[in-house]
């Protein structure tokens, strides 16, 4: 058995190919996403992963689109989305696969 903190991992992700990670795998990146009212990333979007994000609790933003509690986002391969938090928010957030250096961020202009 092992134990570890999430606020011990880089970002809240723990499952993954990278350090540190409790289950190292390629196949898919799991995290627990939490962000204060204000916090913004920029557009961006992923070639190989498709992106699943769950919202847990709070109101965010993305693309465009507002979601809360319950809301599942399901972003695939190509498509462009920034990101909100309109409230203090939790997110679990999916990543199938795994696909390490497969953020790509949209230049403005």
């Amino acid at each position: 058995m092992k134990k570890a903190r999430l606020e011990d991992m880089v970002k809240g992700w723990f499952v993954g190919n990278f350090e540190p990670s409790l289950y190292k795998t390629n196949d898919v990146e799991v995290a627990v996403k939490r962000y204060r009212a204000g916090d913004y990333e920029a557009a961006h979007y992923h070639k190989i992963a498709t992106e699943l994000t769950v919202v847990i609790r709070g109101k965010v933003r993305m693309n465009g689109a507002e979601y809360g509690e319950g809301d599942i986002i399901v972003m695939e391969p190509g498509d462009i989305t920034d990101f909100e938090a309109l409230t203090d928010a939790e997110n679990v957030v999916v990543k199938i696969p795994g696909a390490n250096n497969d953020k790509y961020i949209v230049e403005e202009g």
